[in-house]
């Protein structure tokens, strides 16, 4: 069994948005020339996630931001925490921070509509996100 690891810097330039890092994480898998195993891809932000989704229609991604600020807007009332994101931090704990994703033949074994998102809830911001292969 092998381990590789690398760490990706994600520039936002909304305070929620969706970007899709899926090009990057295939890169990377390729790089690594690991067959068979599976990545993990994490962000180590309590206002940032990863998840998978839709990309072939971007009201996709509309109607997930949509949703997640009509439940828990940024200026909702009675939030405690003095730094004003506590929207951003209760996302993130809704969607997650990490996914784990089969690998192949060495390609990620995505569904036909399926792309991973860096998911920003208190941008904009430089961001980092990281991925641990594992595999032969």
């Amino acid at each position: 069994m092998r381990y590789e690891h690398q760490v990706f810097r994600v520039a936002t330039d909304r305070h929620c948005q969706m970007k899709d890092i899926t090009q990057p994480v295939m890169d990377f898998v390729r790089q690594t020339g690991i067959k068979n195993g599976r990545v993990t891809v994490y962000c180590p932000h309590t206002t940032a996630a990863i998840t998978t989704n839709e990309n072939a229609d971007p009201d996709v991604q509309r109607d997930i931001l949509f949703a997640l600020e009509k439940q828990f807007p940024r200026d909702m009332k009675g939030f405690k925490h003095c730094e004003g994101n506590s929207d951003g931090h209760i996302k993130s704990s809704l969607v997650g921070v990490s996914e784990n994703y089969i690998i192949s033949d060495g390609a990620l074994a995505l569904g036909t509509w399926q792309s991973i998102f860096f998911c920003e809830f208190d941008g904009p911001r430089t961001r980092k996100f990281m991925a641990l292969v594992e595999g032969s």
